[in-house]
């Protein structure tokens, strides 16, 4: 039985989420987690903190153990997009976008 945790409307860009999203799909739950703690980029530090509760939520709801759990399913949605608008020469503006994005983690346990 799988097992969700989600982490919503978080301010990153869900196109560099993905790269990091892609290195840990797949991998045993520990194993993404040392592998997330040394990846050098910002969503790296969004999508542990992710993983950290859906192996909480399936240690303690379900009493799952955290040895065999594995990321069943890892998704990053595009978010809303807050608009700032920037001034600039001669009366004109410039839009900029700051992307949010929702990161989806699944664990499931292994059947050994």
């Amino acid at each position: 039985m799988a097992v969700v945790a989600k982490l919503k409307y978080q301010r990153l860009s869900p196109q560099k989420a993905r790269l990091v999203a892609d290195i840990v799909r797949g991998k045993n739950a520990l194993q993404a987690l040392n592998i997330l703690k040394f990846t050098n980029k910002k969503a790296a530090l969004y999508i542990e903190k992710t993983l950290r509760s859906a192996i909480a939520n399936a240690e303690h709801n379900n009493n799952m153990d955290p040895d065999k759990l594995f990321i069943s399913k890892i998704l990053i949605d595009k978010g809303p997009v807050l608009k700032r608008i920037s001034p600039r020469a001669m009366g004109r503006a410039d839009i900029i976008r700051k992307p949010t994005a929702h990161i989806t983690v699944e664990v499931d346990e292994r059947e050994d």
